[in-house]
């Protein structure tokens, strides 16, 4: 309890920037630009039933769970097609949330947090709005939480379940048949977290023809350091305002998917699209050839994304097939994913090894929660992924578990100061050959107004 040295944030006494970091109204001295009112109503109430945390909303069913380190977690996944519900997941959730600054100043280069697994997303989780955070009719979930002394905490409107219109589902002009048109919806499951400086929304949307996106946006106040002296460009950073930037750095999201597709004897495939060679029946090497890949051990699992290929995975059901004789399938199609760029010896990479493919495929284990480890608070090596793959285990024809990493590789701009519009990155599980056609034919049309 000795103070040993005292760091000099403006080095050699130099004034403080005259920074405006302002953006509340009453304190930004702006004119707020005229907005006309937009209201969404459904006069015949809601789509969808909660009989405690059991949703159903057209054909989907699924539970909502929430905990204090994952935040929303959704539970037992399923479609229902016909007279069968069929299962889709088991769980889906956010298992680690890394963000290194990629700073090497004496502000920034220790700076790697941990935002699921040394703070807790459920503990960060905030109350949220009507008609600021959730618009249209909407039906609220309280969060319970524990507090430093073990004591229930609620956290008021911690969940946001309502529909949106989501544009045109499907359409076609036919000369004869005339035009016909169905708008689409989509189930909304969200909450919003504080971690700091930065707000994380998340959303899990349900469609009617069985996609699943999860959408992660990201707000708040960029974390800001000093530059050296007026009109200075740092080398790892954006100047925001007067002799401050904001440093770059990396929002990597670890989504753990516990996919049951219809049952849990599931295997990975990689999918790639090759051009075919011109020559013999295609002179004009038109062919466009999809190369299915399938990963039977931890080591084939590793797999990093490829714009080249436009590489995907579908997790196939072999001893299930579909009425046109393939197995039933979802595919898992990547956006927003990046390299670490890291030196494999650094510590930021040493502690979170999960950074540096895009996705790993494990066989289910109850105690395999944590890809940076149980507690990776001041941990040096990570105990997690990179430990438990060492075994290279089979993963074919078995319950496995896909883990995707994601996020936001952020080179600040000046337009995210003094609060940054949201960024936002998601990705989708779609269905590829769990139905013989397309399931929303029996959308109805809509009455025109």
């Amino acid at each position: 309890m000795t103070l040993l040295e005292l760091e000099d944030s403006y080095h050699h006494g130099a004034e403080a920037p005259a920074v405006m970091g302002e953006y509340l109204p009453r304190l930004i001295l702006t004119p707020l630009r005229e907005v006309t009112p937009l209201e969404i109503s459904q006069p015949a109430g809601v789509g969808f039933t909660l009989d405690g945390y059991l949703l159903s909303w057209q054909n989907w069913q699924l539970r909502i769970g929430f905990n204090h380190r994952e935040g929303l977690v959704l539970h037992q996944v399923a479609f229902r097609d016909g007279e069968r519900l069929r299962p889709v997941a088991h769980r889906l959730s956010f298992a680690e949330m890394v963000v290194p600054y990629r700073d090497a100043s004496p502000d920034h280069y220790r700076r790697t947090a941990f935002d699921i697994g040394e703070w807790g997303l459920g503990f960060m989780t905030t109350s949220l709005t009507l008609g600021c955070d959730c618009l249209g009719e909407i039906t609220y979930l309280d969060a319970v939480v524990h507090d430093s002394r073990g004591e229930p905490w609620t956290v008021p409107n911690a969940i946001c379940v309502h529909e949106e219109d989501s544009g045109v589902l499907w359409k076609h002009v036919d000369e004869r048949a005339g035009v016909e048109v169905r708008r689409q919806r989509r189930l909304v499951v969200s909450f919003h977290v504080t971690v700091a400086n930065y707000e994380y929304l998340v959303y899990w949307r349900f469609y009617q023809d069985g996609n699943i996106e999860c959408e992660v946006r990201a707000t708040g106040i960029l974390v800001t350091s000093h530059a050296d002296a007026p009109g200075s460009r740092p080398a790892n950073g954006t100047l925001v305002d007067d002799r401050t930037y904001a440093p770059f750095h990396q929002h990597f999201i670890v989504a753990r998917l516990d996919l049951d597709i219809d049952g849990t004897g599931n295997t990975v495939y990689a999918t790639e699209s090759q051009p075919a060679t011109a020559g013999g029946d295609d002179p004009y090497g038109l062919g466009l050839v999809v190369r299915n890949t399938p990963l039977r051990t931890e080591a084939e699992g590793k797999q990093d994304y490829s714009w080249d290929t436009q590489r995907a995975w579908k997790i196939v059901n072999n001893q299930v097939p579909n009425g046109l004789g393939t197995p039933v399938g979802y595919k898992l199609v990547p956006s927003a994913a990046f390299p670490p760029l890291l030196d494999p010896a650094s510590p930021a990479y040493q502690r979170a090894e999960v950074i540096g493919h895009t996705l790993w495929v494990t066989p289910y284990h109850q105690d395999e929660r944590w890809p940076c480890g149980d507690f990776p608070v001041q941990s040096e090596h990570d105990s997690g992924l990179a430990a438990w793959t060492a075994a290279d285990r089979p993963i074919e024809n078995t319950d496995v578990v896909l883990w995707y990493v994601f996020g936001i590789h952020h080179i600040t701009r000046p337009e995210d100061w003094p609060v940054m519009p949201s960024d936002t990155v998601s990705f989708w599980l779609k269905p590829s050959g769990f139905f013989d056609r397309n399931p929303a034919l029996d959308v109805p049309p809509s009455h025109p107004h």
